[in-house]
């Protein structure tokens, strides 16, 4: 029972709990409606009352745009009507100026035709006049001509000449002056060349020869071979003399055996052969036993060494001056140079020195300094066989760099380091630069007194035979000839033209080492006694 009552107190606590719980949940219900309702009425009325600002601005912005537009009408047409009027004013100007411009043309028109028919009347006047004038004219010539004829006629008589000899007289004036002329322009334009080139020239070239210096050496065609003692001239003759012919036949070849004490002369043109016997003899000698057959095996030996001996001297000269790349044969016919002279001057030395002073000016000038180089060390290559074979050095040197596969720029320079064929290159005008340079330094190259003699007498014969030489002497040993000249016959600028057609025909006739200076002078003395 109790459990009972307890469980009805319960539900009648909860249904008393609910209750209470509803009522209170609707009062809050009611309060919240109240309050929404109340911000929903204040909600409204606010947009009301912005609808009804928004609606008297947009009205005012409407009736400002509407005002606006109007203004802006108003204002178009103003301005249409003004261009209107503006148009309307230059359409009645261009009519008028074309009516201006109508009149002109019918004056005009009117001022053509009466000018048209001034033109035509002055025509057929002018044709009427040159008619005359054409007759007036052949008669004139007519005239001119009889009387042209009576004048010459009467001048040829006062003058006491024909009209073709004053023409040749008149004619040999203008040459005379064309002559001075040219004279005075030549020496301009030397002098404006000398100054210009003189002094670059200078410093390339005392550049090259002071960064080159070789040694100086003396021609010989003959070699000293010295003796123990004199009993061994009787031997090397032999019994019957078969021992120095054995040794003449066998390397071509004579021996001078003289009145000089304790020395035997070995005497030939080829440098090479006389080398071989040099060395043939010198070995006969210190060996002791000499005879044909000794001789022969001496001989041969020797011409082993002396072929070894060209071999080194071609290889180091390719090694002195860094050649690499240049054809055997060639290496050993530098090495044959090394026993031949030009007017005193070992070739070999000289070809070394050449190929240094063209590399030299190749590089201050900016040109090819390897092809300077080559062209220089073989521009004499021709003088290894000049003795063996027909034909100039030049002609032998372009034969074999041809065929043993040199370059055409090499070969060209070869051919023209003695102006055989004119230079095309700034190379090859250098090789011949320098080959002048190594020729003409002092104590390069001498040549004997008859030689000496006869190059003297050639130069002062070559300056005597121009026309208007008095005297001419040749100095500074061969290489000046100083010419004086008849002042009456040659006037100052003839004597630029004699220089130059001297120092042509000199380079054309004569061999000779370095240059020869031709000097041409030329003097006019006044002279009266005081009584």
């Amino acid at each position: 029972m109790p459990i009972v009552f307890a469980v009805l107190a319960i539900l009648a606590a909860l249904v008393v709990g609910a209750a209470a719980g509803f009522l209170y949940r609707k009062s809050v219900t009611e309060r919240k409606i109240g309050r929404t309702e109340e911000y929903a009425r204040n909600l409204l009325d606010d947009a009301q009352r912005r609808a009804e600002e928004k609606k008297k601005e947009s009205i005012l912005e409407a009736k400002e745009e509407v005002i606006r537009l109007k203004n802006e009408l108003d204002r178009e047409v103003r301005d249409r009507r003004a261009e209107v009027q503006r148009s309307e004013r230059r359409v009645t100007q261009r009519e008028e100026q074309l009516d201006k411009k109508a009149d002109s043309l019918d004056s005009r028109e009117s001022t053509l035709e009466h000018k048209q028919q001034e033109l035509e009347r002055l025509t057929q006047e002018a044709a009427e006049n040159a008619a005359r004038q054409k007759a007036a004219a052949e008669l004139a010539e007519k005239a001119a001509a009889e009387a042209d004829v009576k004048l010459t006629a009467e001048l040829e008589k006062v003058a006491q000449m024909t009209q073709y000899e004053a023409r040749d007289m008149i004619v040999e004036r203008i040459q005379k002056e064309a002559y001075h002329d040219a004279a005075v322009k030549v020496r301009e334009i030397e002098q404006t060349a000398k100054e210009e080139a003189d002094k670059k020239a200078r410093n390339i070239v005392a550049l090259a020869i002071q960064r080159c210096a070789s040694d100086h050496v003396a021609e010989t065609t003959v070699s000293v071979v010295s003796l123990p003692s004199e009993d061994m001239k009787g031997r090397i003759i032999g019994r019957e003399g078969r021992n120095i012919r054995t040794l003449e036949t066998a390397t071509g070849v004579d021996l001078i055996i003289d009145d000089t004490p304790e020395a035997v002369v070995v005497s030939a043109f080829d440098p090479v052969r006389r080398e071989v016997a040099r060395v043939a003899l010198e070995k006969l000698i210190a060996d002791g036993r000499i005879h044909p057959a000794r001789i022969e095996e001496m001989v041969e030996k020797a011409r082993r060494d002396v072929d070894n001996q060209i071999r080194e001297a071609g290889e180091q000269a390719i090694f002195e001056t860094n050649m690499n790349g240049i054809h055997p044969e060639l290496v050993k016919l530098l090495g044959r140079m090394r026993y031949r002279t030009s007017y005193g001057q070992n070739v070999l030395k000289h070809s070394i020195e050449v190929c240094h002073l063209a590399g030299l000016m190749a590089a201050e000038l900016g040109a090819n300094v390897q092809l300077a180089k080559r062209a220089g060390l073989l521009h004499d290559i021709g003088k290894a066989v000049d003795h063996e074979q027909e034909g100039t050095h030049v002609e032998l040197g372009v034969e074999l760099a041809r065929r043993y596969h040199e370059s055409p720029e090499v070969i060209h320079c070869i051919a023209a380091h003695h102006n055989d064929v004119e230079p095309q290159t700034v190379e090859a005008v250098l090789v011949q630069a320098a080959d002048a340079i190594s020729a003409a330094r002092p104590g390069a190259r001498r040549e004997s007194i008859e030689n000496y003699i006869r190059r003297l007498e050639k130069l002062e014969e070559i300056a005597g035979s121009f026309q208007g030489v008095e005297k001419s002497f040749a100095i500074q040993s061969g290489r000046e000839v100083r010419i004086m000249v008849k002042p009456e016959d040659i006037t100052d600028e003839g004597t630029i033209v004699l220089a130059r057609e001297v120092a042509k025909r000199i380079e054309a006739e004569m061999e000779y080492p370095g240059q020869i200076k031709v000097n041409v002078i030329r003097e006019t003395r006044a002279t009266e006694f005081a009584k």
